[in-house]
This record gives structure tokens, C-alpha cells and sequence, in this order.
């Protein structure tokens, strides 16, 4: 008998043989508490954490790595970047231990930045004026 053009079977997305792997990675990694923030792009100045995220990238992966450095600029372009998902995707460049600390430390930076009035983190501030006064 003909199948009348009726498909059999179901889709891969209904199939649990195939399912999201992201979602599922989201389910079974540990994440830092304050990836919970939400973070807006608009309110901070990504140029003033480009040195910063290049530095530390730097400290992590013991070499310069342009291609893992313009990712973390890229996705940090989106004005409401998922830090979870930005940890999973660096997790393969920088490893498990290494990824969660620097998104931890990244997202309490841009949470400071979005939360001061200038839109640059207060422990740069800091920083900036300690240096100011040691030059004088």
C-alpha cells in the first residue's frame, strides 16, 4: 500500500535523540551567581574594558589570542549579552575553572560600569585617580 505522500517518522527537533545541546550544557554547568544580572550595553563603555579583557585573556590563555578576544568584543556588542552562554561558548578556548572566573569577574565589571553614571567601572576609577595622585 502507498503512503498517500504522507512523511513518516518526526522532525529532529521533536526527536529527544537530538536534542538543544546548549540547553543542556545550561542544565549541567555551574555558573557564578551574579550571571544573573541583567547587563545593558548602552549604559557602558565597551572601549574603556577592551584593555582589560585583552590583559586578562592574556593572563589565562599565557599567549595572545586575537581570534578568543574579538569574540569576547563581538558578543559583547549585543546591547543584552547572555553571559551564560558567552561562559559555555569560551569554555573551549579557556577551559571549565578558567571561563567561570573570567565571566565572573567580566559581568562585576560591566554590572559596576552599567551602574555608575559615566558607564565605566568604579574599581577603573579607582585605579585611575590612586595613579593620578601617585604621579603628583
Amino acid at each position: 500500500m502507498a503512503d498517500a505522500g504522507f512523511f513518516r517518522g518526526v522532525a529532529a527537533d521533536q526527536d529527544s535523540r537530538f536534542s538543544d545541546k546548549q540547553k543542556k550544557l545550561l542544565k549541567s554547568m555551574h555558573f557564578a551567581s551574579n550571571l544573573e544580572t541583567k547587563i545593558d550595553m548602552k549604559k557602558v563603555k565597551l572601549d574603556t574594558l577592551k584593555p582589560w579583557i585583552t590583559k586578562r585573556l592574556t593572563e589565562i590563555l599565557t599567549f595572545e589570542d586575537d581570534v578568543v578576544t574579538e569574540f569576547v568584543f563581538t558578543y559583547l556588542e549585543n546591547q543584552y549579552p547572555d553571559l551564560k552562554d558567552m561562559q559555555i561558548n569560551l569554555t573551549g578556548f579557556l577551559n571549565a575553572k578558567n571561563a567561570r572566573i573570567f565571566v565572573s569577574e567580566l559581568c562585576g565589571l560591566l554590572d559596576s560600569a552599567q551602574k555608575s553614571g559615566c558607564g565605566i567601572p568604579e574599581q577603573f576609577v579607582k585605579e585611575k585617580e590612586a595613579q593620578i595622585e601617585k604621579a603628583e
